[in-house]
């Protein structure tokens, strides 16, 4: 039977090594053979698991967010209501509980979501029941009215280029063949315009990542944003700027050789923070700090809140809790790793959470 790892070898062999960028997306979408398309990511049975998966907080404390810019902005009607990859829609169906009582908020939101993978939208389908959503491809088929948006562990999951730094050039890391195998190697050095002012900060074999993808996406959301009011929440594991090898494949909860068996682990990278703030200035948009997610979920009230919900419980599920609440919020799990970016218009505050 023909594999992914079949068709990548033909490929490099009729046409040369490919970029790091090309390989990550036939891993990830290929339509027969990409992970996203085949395996069941999220969840203790997956491959990884994300915040919303962690804890019902986590999207109960975003949807509060979104929903005091929207009445901080007039309450416009109608605005859409958007989420950006929103894996089994876990957090979109959190978020939208926790916003029932805010008057008029469900009467006036659009919903969209924004999801390539055939398989996840039935999932998101079935964990959002009830609620009428629009599916589109692409950020570019989102209405043109006042958008409400959270991408959690999006950005990290596009495609990105790889390059090392050679003299006042640079040479990308690629995806060719030894002995038949897939490998990485360096092509030629050449000047990377998108790489200028990284000349400044790097010396010779330092590797810096771009994503391609990343920069059309934020601006597009920035040049809604600016326009036609509202806001976004950008949550993902990164930093603000790009340096060193960050590439990971995960499976079954574990870090393995991201070239073995190409489609069957999630690939991911670290994100420029740097690249998202600069686009969505450039498009007249305003941003937060760059603020780790322990202390924007305190900010919001994630303690109150876990003290709420633990007044009802004891044994194993008080336990699990605790743990959920540690997970999201201490330095050490998940709370500086994971940074939180907030986008609104130029005269409007930053979201709750990220105003201090």
């Amino acid at each position: 039977m023909t594999t992914l790892q079949d068709q990548l070898i033909a490929r490099i062999t009729a046409e040369g090594p490919i970029s790091l960028a090309d390989y990550m997306a036939e891993c990830l979408l290929h339509p027969e053979y990409g992970y996203y398309t085949t395996a069941t990511p999220f969840g203790a049975q997956g491959d990884f698991t994300t915040a919303p998966e962690i804890s019902q907080m986590f999207g109960e404390l975003i949807g509060l967010s979104l929903a005091q810019c929207w009445l901080d902005q007039g309450a416009p009607a109608p605005f859409t209501l958007a989420e950006l990859g929103p894996g089994r829609g876990t957090l979109m169906a959190d978020l939208l509980r926790a916003t029932r009582g805010v008057p008029g908020f469900h009467a006036a939101l659009q919903l969209h979501l924004v999801e390539a993978s055939a398989n996840l939208q039935k999932q998101q389908a079935e964990a959002l029941a009830g609620y009428d959503v629009t599916w589109v491809d692409s950020v570019d088929e989102l209405p043109r009215q006042p958008l409400f948006l959270v991408a959690n562990e999006f950005f990290d999951a596009l495609p990105i280029r790889q390059f090392v730094r050679d003299g006042e050039g640079w040479r990308e890391k690629r995806l060719g063949l030894a002995e038949g195998a897939l490998c990485f190697g360096l092509g030629p050095e050449a000047p990377q315009p998108a790489l200028e002012h990284r000349l400044l900060d790097t010396k010779d074999d330092d590797l810096v990542e771009l994503s391609p993808a990343a920069a059309p996406i934020s601006a597009s959301l920035a040049q809604c944003i600016a326009r036609h009011g509202g806001a976004a929440l950008i949550i993902d594991y990164g930093d603000w700027r790009s340096l060193g090898d960050t590439l990971q494949a995960l499976k079954s909860h574990e870090p393995v050789d991201p070239l073995t068996s190409p489609g069957s682990a999630d690939l991911t990278a670290h994100v420029d923070f740097e690249v998202l703030c600069s686009v969505a200035k450039g498009a007249g948009c305003a941003h937060s700090k760059v603020t780790p997610q322990g202390v924007f979920l305190e900010r919001l009230g994630i303690t109150d809140r876990a003290r709420t919900l633990a007044a009802g419980l004891d044994g194993e599920a008080l336990e699990n809790l605790i743990a959920a609440h540690r997970r999201l919020t201490h330095p050490e799990e998940m709370g500086n790793l994971f940074k939180v970016l907030g986008l609104t218009p130029s005269t409007i505050a930053p979201p709750p959470g990220l105003n201090e």
